[in-house]
């Protein structure tokens, strides 16, 4: 993975993840059961579907995640 592979974005709200900015309401006990509801590279709305068994989460231009 080279420096422009690295994620960007916040997986629960979307916004830029540069410079350290923090998201206290983005990293809180509760939202660390929750899936990813934004792709980390180019902050697009991802495609969720949660089952009993877990959870996957797709980009319309980058990989999918499970869990």
């Amino acid at each position: 993975m080279t420096s422009s592979d690295q994620p960007a974005f916040c997986v629960h709200c979307g916004q830029s993840s540069d410079g350290g900015a923090e998201h206290p309401a983005c990293h809180n006990p509760r939202t660390a059961l929750e899936p990813p509801r934004y792709c980390t590279y180019c902050a697009r709305r991802m495609v969720v579907q949660i089952t009993p068994v877990g959870w996957t989460a797709r980009c319309s231009r980058h990989s999918a995640l499970s869990g």
